[in-house]
């Protein structure tokens, strides 16, 4: 597996690398539209069959299919050719990362900023940070990847044996993590909004994939339907804020609190992955996609369960938020380190 037989990808795009300033007018256009027009945005949030809301339904479904068709399972067969990259993944991914942001969102929440946070929406920002937690990235990653010259096919065969797990793990370990936690898991939603973000998504990207035929017209098609996964997250997040822009005009140090949480752990998993893959001497063009795919999150998926779970004017609805708005510099700065220290790592293995 090297470098040259691995399919490209697109490097950062300018309006992926503005991702963060996009998020934020996203949030005080939605804040604005919220004040000017409550009716419109409650009329939105009314929109639900069986706790889905059909609005934000076809709007996760506009972020997370485009990252579905380009998950190929016929690459996973070439996991056994480097293991240890792919092992790093797994248990950073599912037996690590979830339990330490449930354990750092309860110790901020529960205690740290307990006096200035109310004990319910306390609870709401928990259960948000733990979705977050048990969601690792799934698109975004490619693009790290290729920041830090990785290798673009076994990074496709991290995604895809990292959704394959989520498939059968997310809720499990969501459940858990809230039960845990003491907060109520309506188990029917959460199957619901699994299957519906989730399963039907990787099985539509499937089937496209197979309609498609070969890699260039899968290419030529995930370009074109790429921007609906930035319109979908951006109309998301102008939507959430709309309901939420009473609490945050009223609190906007909230951003800032839950914020810190998702800054910690997101540094001390890459640190975590990072360094177990120079312990166990991956080469960087591994080591470092497998640090990226545990620090960065599968957000879409998080806003959508969040949403189906709690609603859209949640406290756990836009703690989710919060995490794709620290997204992009934490990774761009991730992204940095790793090249500057490229030379520590075997180049070949």
């Amino acid at each position: 597996m090297t470098d040259t037989a691995a399919p490209a990808h697109e490097p950062l795009g300018r309006f992926e690398r503005l991702l963060t300033l996009w998020v934020a007018l996203a949030m005080v256009a939605g804040i604005v539209i919220g004040l000017l027009a409550p009716g419109l945005v409650q009329a939105i949030a009314a929109a639900e069959i069986a706790s889905i809301n059909l609005v934000v339904a076809v709007l996760i479904w506009a972020m997370v299919y485009p990252m579905m068709v380009g998950v190929d399972f016929g690459a996973v067969a070439g996991v056994a050719r480097q293991p240890k990259g792919l092992l790093v993944t797994l248990v950073v991914n599912w037996l690590i990362k979830p339990f330490t942001m449930a354990l750092l969102a309860v110790l901020f929440f529960e205690h740290v900023f307990a006096p200035w946070i109310a004990p319910g929406d306390a609870a709401q920002y928990i259960a948000g940070l733990i979705l977050l937690g048990a969601a690792p990235c799934t698109a975004m990653v490619f693009v790290w990847s290729q920041l830090t010259r990785g290798d673009a096919t076994y990074t496709l065969v991290q995604v895809s044996v990292n959704d394959l797990v989520m498939v059968v793990a997310f809720a499990p370990i969501v459940a858990f993590l809230l039960g845990v936690t003491e907060i109520a898991v309506p188990w029917s939603t959460l199957v619901l909004a699994t299957v519906l973000y989730v399963v039907l998504p990787l099985l539509a990207g499937l089937v496209t994939r197979r309609m498609l035929g070969g890699q260039e017209a899968i290419d030529a098609f995930t370009a074109q339907i790429k921007p609906l996964s930035m319109i979908g997250l951006i109309a998301t997040v102008a939507i959430l804020f709309g309901l939420q822009g009473e609490v945050i005009l009223a609190k906007p140090l909230v951003i800032a609190l839950i914020a810190v949480p998702i800054l910690i752990q997101s540094y001390g998993i890459f640190a975590l992955a990072y360094g177990a893959a120079y312990a166990l001497k991956v080469p960087h063009r591994i080591a470092a996609p497998c640090a990226m795919i545990g620090t960065s999150n599968f957000f879409e998926l998080a806003v959508a369960v969040a949403i189906s779970l709690f609603g859209l004017n949640s406290g756990a609805a836009l703690a989710t938020v919060v995490g794709v708005l620290v997204e992009v510099p934490v990774m761009l700065s991730l992204v940095a380190f790793a090249n500057r220290t490229r030379a520590r790592f075997p180049s070949a293995q």
